[in-house]
């Protein structure tokens, strides 16, 4: 099924939403263009689809001292993994903090694998999160802020709405009260995560969601944080609730 047929509709529906104060959440897709969203539609185009292709591969490989792979121990991925990138990031009792889904694979590669852990946005990494978000798709996102994840959700949220950087700016300040408006030849989106991890053309590479929040504070001119940070763990954990609901449409496309 195209990512089309999935999401429905048009960037009608995220003008819809703004005309509503952004009551409800409405993906990225809707305010892209009309040829990003073509490429994105289509498995034989979307460049995504090589990082899947990829995954696929590393899912199957053997590594480690354990000699095993992720497939010895979850087998198929079209069902064990299909909904769990919905529930990330998580809050891990054992570590006491949140793990997003990058980290829970290094996790896994160490302590059962005994292989290395995988560099954050490096090609493997970025792959296998691609792969196991794939198997989600369509799926709507639904993280749980209740108990631990309480606090971090709040930090998230602290993050989001606090200004910072030179141009003195909030997440919120765009993504929430100038979702529609045009950013030279852009549209603003609601800023959701929903399609990550995506492939964004001006990088010609695919990329997390951490290096997303990268990219924006220093666009902001703002102080940026290592890739999982405890700071974009909890944005994260934010912007996902933020998104509940939102299909999971990953790898999506971004200019």
């Amino acid at each position: 099924m195209l990512a089309g047929d999935l999401l429905g509709g048009t960037a009608a529906i995220a003008e819809e939403s703004d005309r509503f104060g952004g009551e409800f959440p409405v993906s990225g897709y809707h305010y892209m263009g009309e040829l990003v969203r073509a490429l994105q539609d289509d498995d034989f185009q979307n460049p995504g689809l090589f990082a899947v292709e990829h995954g696929a591969e590393l899912w199957v490989a053997v590594e480690g001292t354990a000699g095993k792979s992720c497939a010895s121990c979850h087998g198929d991925a079209a069902h064990s993994m299909r909904g769990v990138a919905a529930r990330y990031p998580a809050y891990a009792p054992k570590r006491r903090e949140l793990v997003n889904l990058e980290l829970r694979i290094n996790e896994e590669r160490t302590g059962r694998m005994g292989a290395p852990a995988l560099p954050m946005e490096s090609d493997a990494l970025l792959a296998l999160a691609a792969f196991i978000t794939y198997q989600s798709r369509g799926m709507p996102m639904n993280v749980d802020v209740s108990g631990e994840a309480r606090r971090f959700f709040e930090d998230g949220k602290a993050f989001y709405e606090r200004r910072r950087g030179q141009l003195d700016l909030a997440c919120g300040q765009c993504h929430d009260r100038l979702a529609g408006a045009r950013l030279r030849g852009d549209r603003i989106s609601q800023g959701h995560v929903n399609g990550f991890p995506f492939y964004r053309l001006m990088w010609r590479s695919m990329g997390s969601r951490h290096r997303m929040f990268r990219w924006c504070n220093w666009a902001v001119r703002a102080e940026t944080y290592a890739l999982g940070s405890p700071e974009y763990l909890s944005l994260e954990l934010y912007a996902a609730w933020r998104g509940r609901g939102l299909p999971i449409e990953a790898p999506a496309v971004r200019p």
